[in-house]
């Protein structure tokens, strides 16, 4: 399971794909985020890990300023009644902790199986921003580029209009 940053980083480098990374205090909800995104190009992410009663895993990845109403989304992804993992399970299942939660913790996935998830309208956008594996920096990187990094890692995403 990987650890650091710079672990990541080198595999976005190896795979050729183009970032930006950006490095500040460390920050554990969107709008901690929000207050050093100064500066930043691209939209910003809520990355939401979800368990539901099937014990099936989700890493919903949309908006930053995006409302979710959670029982909306169970329909839209196919949970059932589904909740917040806990920080040992997401710890288990990604290798984060709560406020690093990040679509580049599917390098991560090896023995649970969570779906990750991708806001069609997000991906609408040319540059995405997001954590890698630590909270205390932000990861601008192109939605192909995404694609081709969670495809080399864990298999293709569902893309959904959330």
């Amino acid at each position: 399971m990987l650890q650091t940053q710079e672990e990541l980083l080198k595999i976005l480098s190896d795979m050729g794909i183009e970032y930006t990374n950006h490095e500040h205090p460390p920050v554990f909800t969107v709008e901690e985020a929000a207050l050093h995104h100064g500066g930043i190009e691209g939209v910003h992410s809520k990355n939401l890990f979800l368990k539901d009663k099937k014990k099936q895993l989700f890493l919903v990845v949309t908006l930053a300023e995006k409302s979710i109403k959670i029982k909306e989304l169970a329909k839209k992804i196919g949970a059932q009644s589904p909740s917040f993992g806990k920080a040992d399970l997401l710890m288990a299942s990604l290798g984060v902790i709560p406020g690093a939660v990040t679509p580049f913790a599917a390098v991560n996935i090896k023995e649970h199986r969570v779906e990750v998830i991708l806001d069609e309208e997000m991906m609408e956008n040319r540059l995405l921003n997001f954590h890698p594996l630590v909270n205390t920096a932000t990861t601008t990187i192109s939605p192909r580029d995404l694609i081709r990094f969670l495809e080399h890692c864990h298999g293709r995403p569902s893309i959904i209009r959330l």
